[in-house]
């Protein structure tokens, strides 16, 4: 049986791998791309697999790109932090879904449907990927429910309402929560930003600040803006004169 998990998240690319085999009692071959370039490069050159496990917000852009650009009709079990509304339409194409962080119990669920489902792919029909990704490209209307954080050995999903800001230090992603816990997210603040959705804004190159961990704005100077944050941190986080238009209207539309 062939496989190709799609995920830019390397530990967790690993651990479903290792959880694949575990299930399944046949030889298989897996292969695992980390980026929508990657992906469509790979599949314009090999046939297609049996199946495959796909993360939806990658490095580079959205999986569904993928499937645009090279379109298969194959099964897709998609390992996602998405919220329930948005699976929907996952559920409309006849399309399975776990999401993250994933136990083998789900993981097991998604592999019997696909057992049931083998039938339905063996058509030419091939699921409306482009709607898909017309409906999650959009990071106003879908966010995505959690980041996962690293911790030892272990994945820790932090719930993006319990997060108060990223920050970029030394060159280290940092994630801040209300209740002061720092984390490090395997993300860079682009990648943060398209995921955090409406309810964060780009305050400059190094913070990505949560409308809720606002207490009030400060005039600064030549026009900037200072933000006075309900979470300790140690730097002054400023607007720039070109983004503080936007930022007062994104302030007085949450």
């Amino acid at each position: 049986m062939n496989i190709v998990i799609i995920e830019d998240e390397g530990i967790v690319a690993d651990d479903l791998e290792l959880n694949i085999k575990k299930l399944i009692d046949e030889p298989l071959d897996i292969v695992k791309l980390r980026s929508v370039k990657e992906g469509i490069t790979y599949f314009k050159n090999h046939d297609a697999p049996d199946l495959i496990f796909s993360d939806i917000q990658l490095g580079d852009g959205l999986s569904f790109e993928i499937f645009v650009a090279e379109p298969i009709s194959v099964p897709i079990i998609f390992c996602t932090a998405y919220d329930e509304y948005a699976l929907d339409a996952f559920k409309a194409n006849g399309i399975d879904y776990i999401l993250k962080p994933f136990t083998s119990k789900t993981l097991n669920t998604a592999l019997q449907k696909y057992m049931q489902l083998k039938k339905i792919f063996s058509t030419d029909q091939t699921p409306q990927y482009d709607a898909l990704l017309n409906l999650l490209a959009d990071k106003h209307t879908q966010k995505a429910a959690s980041v996962l954080v690293y911790q030892s050995d272990k994945i820790i999903p932090i719930n993006l309402n319990d997060i108060a800001m990223f920050f970029l230090k030394n060159e280290i992603t940092h994630l801040l929560t209300f209740s002061g816990q720092l984390y490090y997210p395997n993300k860079n603040l682009d990648e943060l930003e398209r995921l955090s959705g409406s309810t964060f804004f780009r305050a400059n190159r190094q913070h990505l600040v949560c409308r809720n961990a606002i207490t009030d704005v400060s005039s600064f100077f030549s026009r900037k803006l200072s933000l006075n944050l309900k979470v300790a941190h140690t730097e002054r986080v400023i607007v720039s004169k070109g983004k503080s238009s936007q930022f007062l209207s994104w302030l007085a539309n949450g």
